[in-house]
């Protein structure tokens, strides 16, 4: 078994599979990655389980923005929670936060116990949060068992500082899962230097649409995002972070 973590976020069939050729060991499954990703359908993630081997972890995320949830928004969350935990899946990826940029532990010791036995990520509502050191030591107590971060910055190489004092922080107690703007590059200047051996990445690359004619001036979103342009994962850039990943673990193996 793999002594480390690719996993990447997926939005369709096609980019699971992709990922799962590329060497990826898990998926966090999403709808809509082009703003961030929000929860998978069901019929995603049942279409996915069918064509895909891998573990699958669900994203349950009701809307774009903030993570300060009304109580209609936070029932909507809580009963995906209930539906993907039902309809197998071996993780989800949640987190709410207050006002004061603090973890809502009321609405997290809920979707804790509605998660059962499946695995629990926090996502990246821990990058927008007050106190990072605090936040952690809480998700520790939760029994959380992953935080995905980016050590609150845009990107990864940027957040190094903060990564490696969580992942000190950590010691082994909850996986930090590293995210934003990762790559082969980024896990070949991370690897060395931050304690922890999981990576988050969606190695997405924009095709163009399979669209003939295509009507101007009419968009069904926001105006700045093409219509003919669609994200899917890259199996290349998966396989090329899988192998930077495999090299460190035989420099690893060898030392023993």
């Amino acid at each position: 078994m793999e002594g480390y973590i690719l996993e990447t976020c997926v939005d369709s069939v096609e980019s699971a599979m992709a990922a799962e050729r590329g060497g990826a060991n898990r998926l966090e499954l999403c709808g809509n990655l082009i703003i961030g990703g929000t929860t998978p359908s069901p019929a995603l993630y049942e279409e996915v389980r069918r064509h895909c081997g891998l573990r699958i972890h669900a994203l349950i995320r009701p809307r774009f923005g903030d993570f300060c949830y009304t109580e209609h928004e936070f029932r909507i969350i809580r009963g995906e929670v209930k539906l993907f935990r039902e309809l197998g899946a071996d993780g989800v990826v949640i987190g709410c936060l207050r006002p004061d940029g603090t973890l809502n532990l009321e609405q997290m010791k809920a979707l804790m116990e509605e998660a059962g036995n499946m695995s629990v990520t926090l996502h990246r509502a821990f990058d927008v949060c007050s106190d990072p050191y605090k936040t952690l030591e809480e998700a520790v107590d939760l029994g959380i068992d992953t935080i995905l971060t980016s050590g609150q910055e845009n990107g990864c190489l940027a957040g190094q500082k903060l990564l490696t004092e969580l992942a000190e922080q950590a010691d082994g107690r909850i996986d930090i899962l590293i995210g934003s703007g990762v790559d082969a590059s980024a896990i070949r200047e991370l690897y060395p230097k931050v304690k922890t051996h999981s990576y988050h990445m969606s190695g997405k690359v924009t095709l163009g649409s399979e669209m003939e004619y295509r009507k101007e001036g009419v968009n069904m979103g926001l105006p700045s995002l093409s219509e003919f342009e669609i994200w899917r994962t890259s199996e290349e850039k998966i396989r090329e972070a899988a192998e930077a990943l495999q090299g460190f673990q035989k420099m690893q193996d060898g030392r023993k």
